[in-house]
């Protein structure tokens, strides 16, 4: 096979129980505070401790308020939750960054920064974005809450291994489109189970000219293809990104590691059990239309006359359009946005801030617009400060919250009220997703930008 997953997998594996699953060695376990309460409560009740602890990390980001975090949390059942986390870290003796402290944020954003997400490892978390990590050369995926337990118990987890597939993007990005449209498009192509039983490794020029931030951005997504997780083969631009940071190899460690990282890679002879190329031609600023992120379409096209074409069955489309109050064949060019959200383990990132900042600068927020801007750690706030960014927004009437998964999804103060309409640099779009009766349009940091300094869904590449 030869592929970089059977790479980083097969040298991960423990055992292969016959006609059952793979006993897999994990590197990296993170916990947040949604995911792990049944989890430490089992690992008591049958008197554990954590196997290695070293290798586990925690931190708060769900049920992060995004303001006054130095006040107690009001919603009794969020604070319960951050509570718990950092009383179980205690008692198992493991890492936990909580909220103001200088490391927080949210998980899938701080374990990249901090040099914690590596090439080559195996890294799992409670929570399906997980995904994210695997832009880094590694195999990361999510899990559920037994399984978290399983791998605070064992430092290892049961999984059937599978499939591959590599999915290839050539030629050049054009003005405005970003690594979000780039996984917007492909959600729509592969519908979103296309990529079902499935690890993706992504490739093509599009991908090596991709930034790590905008690669950390197409890994994220892959979940919402149906695939179990994304990975992209690492190179200089990861070993750029990682070198230097707090936990990456030093000295004669990171010679070691780069050497054995340049290996990472799918061979010129391996076979994937699917293939799929796209040409980055056909890719124009995205926007979702209806209640799933595959739901998708180019900026300036319209809403697919029917559900065939939206590859969806006609009933749950027409669903999903009464949920939106869209209509079949409508063109959303101009539609009224009521709030604009930048942030989330999507597009936290301080590159998604400099093309927020660098699209609004010199204008104005729209008067009607709320428009919600959070860091995804309180590094990724340092640097906006650092690079005078915030006075860029500030001066667009702007301001910036503070770092936590925030509206991407309806667990802290930050919901969107039933009814509005919002552009959201979130991963999902489900009913629901951002507050109850909330209907959410997912796009890039470009065209929330387009929308929060006009009022209306606006194609970026007008405004650049």
């Amino acid at each position: 096979m030869n592929t970089l997953f059977d790479k980083i997998w097969d040298r991960h594996v423990v055992q292969v129980v016959n006609d059952g699953p793979t006993q897999l060695y994990i590197d990296r376990l993170y916990c947040h505070e949604v995911t792990t309460p049944q989890a430490f409560d089992g690992m008591r009740a049958r008197g554990l401790k954590c196997f290695r602890p070293q290798q586990i990390y925690c931190m708060p980001d769900h049920n992060t308020p995004t303001h006054d975090q130095d006040k107690a949390i009001a919603d009794p059942v969020s604070k319960a939750q951050v509570d718990a986390l950092e009383r179980n870290a205690a008692e198992f003796g493991l890492t936990h960054y909580g909220m103001l402290s200088k490391d927080n944020g949210i998980i899938h954003v701080v374990g990249p920064e901090k040099g914690l997400s590596l090439p080559g490892m195996t890294i799992v978390c409670g929570d399906s974005h997980t995904s994210t990590h695997g832009a880094m050369g590694a195999v990361a995926f999510g899990i559920g809450t037994s399984e978290v337990e399983m791998v605070m118990a064992s430092q290892c987890i049961l999984q059937q291994k599978p499939k591959s597939m590599r999915i290839n993007i050539n030629g050049t990005l054009g003005k405005g489109v970003t690594a979000k449209d780039v996984a917007l498009y492909l959600m729509a192509q592969l519908t979103t189970s296309g990529a079902t039983g499935y690890f993706v490794e992504y490739a093509g020029d599009v991908v090596r000219n991709l930034s790590m931030e905008g690669r950390l951005t197409l890994c994220n997504l892959s979940i919402e293809m149906g695939a179990r997780g994304g990975m992209i083969a690492p190179d200089e631009t990861t070993f750029e990104y990682i070198n230097g940071r707090e936990f990456a190899p030093k000295g004669e460690e990171w010679e070691k590691a780069v050497a054995y990282w340049k290996t990472l890679k799918s061979g010129e002879d391996a076979v994937f059990d699917k293939e799929l190329t796209f040409d980055a031609a056909d890719i124009e600023p995205r926007i979702t239309y209806g209640t799933n992120p595959g739901m998708g379409i180019g900026i300036t096209e319209a809403i697919p006359a029917n559900g065939q074409m939206a590859n969806s069955p006609e009933q749950s489309f027409l669903k999903a359009l009464d949920y939106m109050g869209f209509k079949p064949g409508q063109k959303l060019l101009g539609t009224k946005v009521d709030y604009v959200f930048l942030g989330a383990c999507t597009n936290g990132r301080i590159e998604d801030f400099r093309a927020f900042a660098s699209l609004v600068k010199g204008r104005k927020k729209a008067d009607d617009v709320v428009a919600w801007l959070v860091p995804g750690s309180w590094a990724v706030d340092k640097q906006i400060r650092e690079e005078g960014l915030d006075k860029i927004l500030a001066e667009a009437g702007f301001e910036i919250r503070q770092p936590g998964c925030s509206a991407c999804l309806a667990m802290n103060d930050d919901k969107i009220p039933a009814g509005k309409l919002s552009v959201s640099t979130s991963n999902r779009n489900f009913e629901g997703r951002q507050g109850p009766g909330a209907r959410t349009i997912l796009a890039s940091p470009l065209t929330a930008a387009a929308a929060a300094v006009t009022g209306i869904i606006t194609d970026p590449r007008e405004l650049l």
